[in-house]
């Protein structure tokens, strides 16, 4: 009975979704009357008779059902004993009327074989899917009875020696239209046109070169799956694209409320009119598809997803995709979401751009940003990260057995990290809810990194941070600002929810921050010791690769650093700020005017961005004060005097390292900034390791000599005064 009741619900989606069909209908007075619903049941099948009054199989089980025939038991057993799934119903409903509509035209064929005209019709009773497939394609009886010649073919070996007879040639074993309009009754010219449905929609195909009432018919391969009862995806589109399911899917209520607004948009539209084509212009494509995917399956659709990276750049390829499109659309009454990806070339821009402004079936377009608009109707929805609210929600209900341990960490997520509904779902499943408080929080937010760590290989590079604060050697000012900014991180939550001060609008929420000084004074180090105590991800990105001399590729490689890192609130390092940050005094032209456009679009993302970006320059003053005064924090990192150098060797070695009679005041005469200092450690370290010797002044002075001959300095005596060997 379980199983009943089960198979009774989905196809009542099935009926939602698709229609009405005799087979969909006949499933259902099956479920009914073995749940003992036998009114239900007979209504059914009146429904199923009214939609094909030929139907031996709905006019027998309505029969038996109403005179409490045992037989209808008996077949009851028989369908449920094979998948428990009623197929026995489905196979005899689908090939009986196909065998006794083959069986009708082979009469007609001998009949003209023995020189009789065709006259009557071929399809007395026609298969369910060869009608269904007439009425979405608009088929004559006519071209359905061809289509039925060539689903013969494929199944009925005694078929093509019936062609090859009435062709009289035993060379043709063959359907040909020349065939079709000697044979079958109904003829019609019409069917020689290239806009004749059989052509236009590829039902049929025919081998070029030949002359068309000669020319060997062929029935496509997913058509003749459709016609059996089996469909598929037609074999062109199979790699390329993904049927979506709407089981699972649960939408919070901001996105939710754009899938309402799809459904109503399409519901509004005048009948047998082009839908308008719909944008969802949001940085996360798996949250477009499901508020796409939840919109299509309310207005009883099914969707489909293809990438437009996939898209031919030929006009006749992409001509001949998106008919087949076109084609499965009607057939499997489907939406297409083409997702774009976020870097196209100009000829695919192009095909996408061709593509969704002539495909006639309905469309979602998928984007990161706005494009500009087509030669369409098109409606544009922003699908905006998840409000702070509602990713609160969704940790209490994902965590609600662990509510007590959460507790208020869940705004603290929240604040942190932008993950979509089913990341934070992902999260939920994988942590561990027997761990105790404080293991548990900290899991969450390991986990959190790695769902939120963005895909920026091409254009950052993540540093692993590990300095400490022990490590780093700055004067007290300094370092009080580099604390002042770690607060600043760990405490957001804190003052931009719980105080309300987010509520104010996000301008001016992002942490920004200028690090200045001399190459190797700590600027990177100083961004690790922040990554590491605040336990956040770092990233490096040289600004000098990211500015490009071609208008608007700036703005969209910095696009695409701010919204791949928003997600986890990552520490984003931009190198060389002197490539963009650059005075300017004067503009002379529009290349310098859109340099100004790209200063202002860094700093406007800076300031929004919900996480901390740091610029760093060797050059303060070569950096236009106007755009420095939107920062919140600028830090600068002097050139260590000889006790910081002192310092910064005292803690360079680890502690496995051997060493002996190192002075670490008289190392800090060595005259070079914290980087410097590492290097000539490290060499240090090498040339002992290979004279297998701890490390001493001596190899440190050979160190310190290559050093500055790399620097282009002279490593002079006052600066190894005192030495060992000296």
């Amino acid at each position: 009975m379980g199983d009943d009741a089960e198979a009774l619900d989905y196809l009542d989606d099935s009926l939602r979704l698709y229609g009405e069909t005799s087979e969909n209908l006949l499933h259902q007075a099956a479920c009914y009357f073995r749940l003992g619903e036998k009114v239900d049941a007979l209504a059914t099948l009146e429904r199923t008779l009214v939609l094909q009054p030929q139907l031996n199989a709905a006019r027998i089980l309505k029969q038996a059902i109403e005179t409490d025939n045992d037989a209808v038991e008996s077949v009851l057993q028989v369908a449920l004993s094979q998948d428990r799934d009623l197929s026995f119903i489905t196979h005899a409903n689908t090939l009986d009327p196909l065998s006794l509509s083959l069986s009708g035209l082979k009469q007609v064929l001998e009949r003209y074989i023995e020189g009789q005209p065709p006259t009557g019709t071929v399809l007395e009773t026609e298969p369910i899917p060869l009608s269904q497939l007439g009425e979405k394609f608009q088929l004559s009886p006519f071209e359905r009875a061809i289509l039925l010649l060539c689903v013969g073919l494929e199944i009925e070996p005694n078929f093509q020696s019936l062609c090859a007879k009435a062709q009289g040639d035993a060379q043709k074993p063959y359907a040909t239209l020349g065939l079709a309009l000697s044979a079958l009754p109904g003829a019609d010219w019409s069917v020689l046109s290239p806009q004749n449905a059989l052509h236009y929609w590829q039902l049929v195909r025919m081998e070029p070169g030949r002359l068309l009432t000669e020319s060997p018919l062929k029935i496509d391969r997913g058509i003749l799956c459709y016609l059996l009862g089996e469909p598929s995806l037609a074999p062109q589109l199979a790699d390329l694209v993904t049927i979506v399911s709407p089981q699972g899917i649960a939408l919070p209520p901001s996105h939710r409320a754009i899938a309402q607004q799809i459904v109503t948009a399409w519901s509004a539209s005048p009948p047998h009119q082009r839908l308008p084509l719909i944008a969802l212009n949001g940085t996360d494509e798996t949250t477009n598809a499901n508020i796409a995917t939840i919109a299509c399956d309310f207005l009883g659709f099914q969707l489909v997803t293809l990438s437009a990276a996939v898209l031919p750049a030929s006009p006749h390829d992409l001509k001949e995709l998106q008919r087949c499109w076109e084609r499965e659309a009607i057939l499997t009454h489907s939406v297409l979401l083409l997702d774009r990806e976020m870097a196209t070339d100009p000829a695919q821009e192009g095909a996408i751009a061709l593509f969704l402004e002539t495909l006639n079936t309905p469309v979602i377009f998928s984007s990161r940003d706005r494009k500009p608009p087509l030669r369409r109707s098109i409606l544009i929805f922003d699908v905006p990260k998840l409000p702070h609210e509602e990713q609160i929600a969704l940790w209490n209900a994902y965590l609600q057995n662990s509510a007590e341990k959460l507790g208020h960490y869940g705004s603290v997520l929240a604040t942190q990290f932008s993950l979509t509904p089913t990341a934070i779902q992902t999260v939920c499943l994988q942590v561990n809810e027997r761990e105790d408080d404080a293991t548990f929080r900290e899991h969450l937010w390991h986990l959190c990194r790695l769902q939120a760590r963005p895909n920026l290989d091409d254009l950052a590079q993540r540093i692993e941070a590990t300095a400490t604060w022990n490590e780093l050697v700055l004067p007290d000012r300094e370092r009080q600002i580099l604390k002042d900014m770690a607060a600043h991180l760990k405490y957001r939550a804190q003052v931009y929810q719980d105080w309300g001060f987010a509520k104010k609008g996000d301008r001016g929420l992002g942490i920004s921050a200028l690090f200045y000084g001399e190459s190797g004074t700590g600027k990177t180090m100083a961004a690790e010791v922040l990554a590491a105590d605040c336990n956040l991800d770092l990233y490096r990105i040289d600004l000098s690769t990211v500015v490009s001399k071609y208008i608007g590729e700036t703005e969209k490689n910095l696009r695409r650093i701010f919204d791949a890192a928003e997600t986890g609130g990552v520490i984003l390092l931009f190198d060389e700020a002197d490539a963009l940050f650059g005075k300017r005094t004067e503009i002379k032209d529009s290349r310098d005017r859109h340099a100004n456009i790209e200063v202002s679009y860094l700093l406007q993302r800076m300031e929004t961005y919900q996480g901390l970006a740091i610029l760093t320059s060797n050059l303060k003053d070569s950096l236009d004060k106007a755009f420095l005064r939107r920062l919140r924090f600028m830090l600068p990192f002097p050139f260590p005097d000889s006790d910081a150098r002192s310092a910064i060797w005292q803690g360079i070695f680890p502690t496995q390292t051997p060493t002996q009679g190192l002075d670490y005041t008289k190392l800090g005469q060595l005259k070079v900034a914290g980087g410097n200092i590492r290097n000539i450690a490290l060499n240090a370290a090498f040339l002992a390791a290979q004279n297998n010797s701890p490390v001493t002044m001596e190899w440190i002075r050979q160190a310190a000599q290559r050093e500055y001959l790399k620097l282009e300095k002279l490593l002079t005596n006052e600066e190894i005064r005192g030495w060992s060997g000296d």
